[in-house]
Parts: structure tokens; C-alpha cells; sequence
């Protein structure tokens, strides 16, 4: 089976044919930086982490571009607010989103550009449009003429007569409201950059169109973003790039939102959830489970509730996989055995990355698997063993690999537990020893009760916590 994405463009899923054999090219939509990141913001970049893996395993060269936009309305305002320059505003949020896609073991992109960086390039591109009749400058703004290009609305399926006016700049030099700005002239105490139109800062669109053509090329495979871009924002890059002359994006993915209470996460609903304050009370790791677990264009409700379900389902992974290498006497990182994944697993991740369909795969393997540690059949514990950890490894999620080795997000505290049970379960052997059976079920019981389950096996006891 071929690998297939839904494309939002042409709202069919269609076979994968990248613009050059064994290579792909993916630009994500980044952050804005005006704030710290919550699991909303988050999302995206799992989602894509994913999709990236995915292609890698397939054996494509992906070169992985993934933009900050530095400067904007709302970063010059916090600037103004907190009494501090828009670029300390933004390179602090910058850096608290590096940490947020570290921490939940997403790959570093292979380019990481800032908008502030690519003005020369943005100029450029403005001036090529205005050339082709396709732009026009007024009152020291720039603006693209929507009219100018007839397939404008066609990635959204929306018609020019029935859009609202762009609210992005002074409407007064606009030849018709609905024109949006490439270039927003200067005002009393921002930051400005000098252009053949008069000095001023880049709009929102034009950021994106300059840097996916410097990094990627101005035909690449795929762009992907958010549900809640497809409309200004990735509209207005078509418009642009294409107008130009590129072929821009051969496919356009979107992931969906994270939602609470039903309603999209936000800063303006008061309902956000920083990353840096979710990962202190869920392991990061089950974090990303969660996060990667729904299929990247579904919407997911999110509740610590939810994580912590889906927390459980990550720890059943994870405990067959320790069982299976202390059963199989693996030390250290097992290798990663690429072709033991189950084909259902390749089926299912070529089928748009349907991620449900292929953790069911990984819970089915997991169950086999525990089925043979119960009976003792090492032969087929190795061969559980190797087709999880291969699929867990696309996912990245493998229990062995950077950010998640060592198991929990404090691995002094996991010592001090395992000491403490320890000397809990010598009380219980010494109380069956004395054939005081009531007692050691008390025991066994009481250690169930906040969490911690208690196997007895060929090789001695064991216990896990979840």
C-alpha cells in the first residue's frame, strides 16, 4: 500500500509522489512567540514529529523546516505591556517552546527560521509581485491585491464575494478591503526595516512564503499547520507564492485542535494549560502518548483525566517491554529491528498516519507478548518484543531512547520508591516464609491500593506502579 495523506487543498486523501525520489520536504507553521507554550500550541509539533518519523522509517531523506515568527501585533504589545523590547518578549517564549518540543521528544527541525532574519527575502518577494501586477503599495503599506489572483479561496472553499473585510492594516489605502498586508508601514516606537516602499515590519503571510522558498525551494512536497491557519494564513500564502510564480505546496496537511470544555484551547478563554506546568504532574512521555494517540486531524478533548488514561496505556507498553528484556537478559539499549513491525502497523501509518489503528496493533503484540512471558516462551517474547519496541520506535516513544531513558522525569525519586517497596515486599516474604499468608495478602493488598502492583514470577517478585 502506497503511503496516502488527506490533502485539504484538493479534500481527498492521495498517494504520497514527492517531487524527487527518496526525498521529502515538510514546512510547518511554527510558533508565535508572544507567549509560552500551552498543550494546545503543542499539538502541532507532535503531530508532524509523527508524520517526519513516519517518512523516515520509510526511508525518505526529510528535510524538516519549521519557522518562529518573531515579531507581530501581539509580541510588540506584551513588550509594551511588561515595559520590555518585543525581541526579549520573543526569545524568551522562544526558548520556553524549544523546551516544551524537547521535553515531549520531538526531533529538532532541520531549519528553525526566525522572521526577523528574512526581511531581504521578504522584500524580494514583494517586489516580484508588485511587478507581476500582483501587489501594490500604498501609504507606506504593502498589500496583495486578492482580485489579481483568481484562484484565491480555493484551499478554504470560500468565494471572494462572501469573505470578510482583512482587518490586518489601515483599510484606507486598500483598493478593496479584503487585500491583505504583506508589509505594514512604520509606527512611533516600533521596530521597523528600511524598503524600497518606506520602513516598516513584515505582515504575518508574507513571512512564511519567503522562508519555505529559501529552506525548500519554491515547489516543495508539503505544509502543514493547524486547522485554525488554513484560513488566513495559509490562503494568503498560496495567493502569494503562487502569484509569484511557484508552485508552492504539493500537499497541505492540517492537524485539528485541542479543545476543553468543548471549546478551542486559548489564551483567550482562560482555559490554556502550559506545557512546563503539565509535564510537572504527567510523565512527558504520556504526555506525547496522549497527544499522538488520536488521529492528527480529530479533535482531542484534553483533561488530566484523559492523560492519565492514556497514561495507563502507555505503562502496559512499557512494562511488557521491561519484562520482555529482563526475561530476554537485554542490557543497556536493545536494537531498534526495523522490519519486525507487524505489516497491519505499516498499513495503518500509511493510511493518512492513522495512529488509533496502529496502537491497536501495538496492544495486540503487547497482549501476545504477555501471554508468552506467562508461559515462559522466550522464542516468542523476542518476537513480541522486537515488533513493539520497532513500532513504539517510529512513534517515538521507545522507553530506551533520548528524552525517556532512565524511565521517569526524576529518576531519584523512582530509587527512593523502589527502596521503600522493597523493604515492604521483604516483609512479605519473610510473613509467607512464616506461612503467615493473611498477613503477606495484607500486604500485597495494601500496596495495590496506592498503585503498586505486585507480580509474582519464575525469576522473583516484581512490581510496577500505575
Amino acid at each position: 500500500m502506497a503511503l496516502r495523506f488527506f490533502d485539504t487543498a484538493t479534500r481527498s486523501v492521495r498517494d504520497f509522489v514527492p517531487l524527487q525520489e527518496g526525498k521529502a520536504g515538510i514546512y510547518l507553521c511554527g510558533a508565535t512567540v508572544q507567549a509560552p507554550p500551552h498543550v494546545g500550541h503543542i499539538r502541532s509539533g507532535v503531530a508532524f514529529d509523527v508524520i517526519r518519523r513516519w517518512l523516515l522509517a520509510k526511508g525518505f531523506d526529510v528535510t524538516f523546516v519549521r519557522n518562529v515568527t518573531d515579531i507581530d501585533d501581539k509580541i510588540l504589545a506584551r513588550g509594551v505591556d511588561q515595559g520590555i523590547p518585543y525581541w526579549d518578549v520573543a526569545m524568551r517564549n522562544e526558548r520556553a517552546f524549544t523546551a516544551a518540543y524537547d521535553v515531549l521528544g520531538c526531533l529538532p527541525p532541520t531549519y528553525e527560521p526566525r522572521a526577523t532574519g528574512h526581511v531581504p527575502e521578504m522584500v524580494a518577494l514583494m517586489q516580484r509581485l508588485i511587478d507581476a501586477g500582483h501587489g501594490y503599495a500604498a501609504q507606506g503599506d504593502v498589500y496583495f491585491d486578492v482580485r489579481s489572483f483568481p484562484e484565491y479561496g480555493a484551499l478554504s472553499g470560500q468565494r471572494l464575494d462572501d469573505m470578510k473585510d482583512a482587518a490586518d492594516a489601515d483599510p484606507r489605502g486598500k483598493r478593496d478591503a479584503r487585500d491583505f498586508a504583506m508589509w505594514k508601514s512604520a509606527k512611533p516606537g516600533e521596530p521597523a526595516w528600511d524598503t524600497p516602499w518606506g520602513s516598516g515590519r513584515p505582515g504575518w503571510h508574507i513571512e512564511c512564503s519567503a522562508m519555505a522558498a529559501k529552506y525548500l525551494g519554491e515547489t516543495f512536497d508539503i505544509h502543514g499547520g493547524g486547522l485554525d491557519l488554513v484560513f488566513p494564513h495559509h490562503e494568503n500564502e498560496i495567493a502569494q507564492s503562487k502569484a509569484a510564480g511557484g508552485g508552492f505546496a504539493q500537499y497541505w496537511l492540517h492537524n485539528a485542535w485541542v479543545t476543553t470544555s468543548g471549546e478551542k484551547m486559548s489564551k483567550s478563554l482562560g482555559n490554556s494549560l502550559l506545557v512546563e506546568q503539565v509535564v510537572q504532574r504527567v510523565r512527558p512521555v504520556e504526555l506525547r502518548y496522549y497527544l499522538a494517540g488520536a488521529h492528527y486531524r480529530s479533535m482531542l478533548e484534553y483533561s488530566d483525566e484523559h492523560v492519565a488514561e492514556a497514561g495507563q496505556g502507555y505503562r502496559r507498553i512499557e512494562g511488557f517491554l521491561q519484562r520482555g528484556a529482563e526475561l530476554l537478559g537485554i542490557s543497556g539499549s536493545p536494537e531498534v529491528e526495523s522490519g519486525s513491525r507487524p505489516s497491519a502497523f505499516d498499513i495503518a501509518m500509511d493510511d493518512d498516519i492513522a495512529v488509533p489503528q496502529a496502537l491497536a496493533v501495538i496492544h495486540e503484540t503487547v497482549r501476545e507478548g504477555n501471554a508468552a512471558l506467562a508461559s515462559s516462551d522466550a522464542e516468542a517474547v523476542r518476537s513480541s518484543f522486537a515488533s513493539v519496541l520497532a513500532m513504539v520506535d517510529v512513534m517515538g516513544l521507545n522507553p530506551w531512547s533520548e528524552p525517556w531513558r532512565g524511565g521517569t522525569s526524576d529518576d531519584r525519586h523512582e530509587e527512593v520508591i523502589d527502596a521503600l517497596v522493597q523493604v515492604v515486599l521483604q516483609q512479605r516474604q519473610e510473613a509467607r516464609a512464616r506461612k503467615d499468608f493473611a498477613a503477606a495478602d495484607a500486604i500485597r493488598d495494601g500496596l495495590d491500593a496506592i498503585g503498586i502492583t505486585v507480580e509474582d514470577t519464575a525469576s522473583g517478585v516484581r512490581w510496577t506502579l500505575g
